[in-house]
């Protein structure tokens, strides 16, 4: 019983060691260029998360303001992957597909960080700005 469990998590271990030891400012193969590529869209949507947190914890006394928020967030990210599926749809079922689709995703993911790090920076009084100051 214990060589099954072991077994099951042997491609866990390699998963995870692939992971801490991928060289991507090296990289030669197509394995490791969407590996790579799938690591900067996951820094992308963290740092995406992390001001969308900033900005609901700004938004807490504004319930209408953080409902509009949360519409136009699951809004952009539809867009953005509809936009990225078919911005990859020429290569779509190709060894290349998933980098192709994962710069989309890092390259749009990082335009909406600039515009909440934008929203993030608005001065009390900005009434052209939807989100309030500190």
């Amino acid at each position: 019983m214990h060589a099954r469990f072991l077994l099951a998590l042997t491609p866990l271990l390699f998963t995870s060691l692939a992971h801490a030891a991928v060289n991507c400012d090296n990289a030669t193969n197509q394995a490791t260029m969407n590996q790579c590529a799938s690591l900067q869209q996951a820094a992308a949507d963290k740092e995406l998360n992390t001001l969308y947190q900033q900005i609901t914890s700004r938004l807490k006394g504004n319930p209408d303001g953080k409902k509009l928020l949360v519409g136009a967030q699951r809004s952009w990210v539809a867009f953005r992957d509809a936009e990225c599926q078919f911005s990859a749809s020429g290569v779509e079922g190709g060894s290349v597909y998933p980098l192709i689709y994962s710069n989309c995703v890092t390259q749009l993911t990082k335009a909406r960080v600039e515009t909440f790090k934008t929203y993030l920076k608005c001065q009390e009084g900005d009434l052209g700005c939807p989100v309030p100051g500190v």
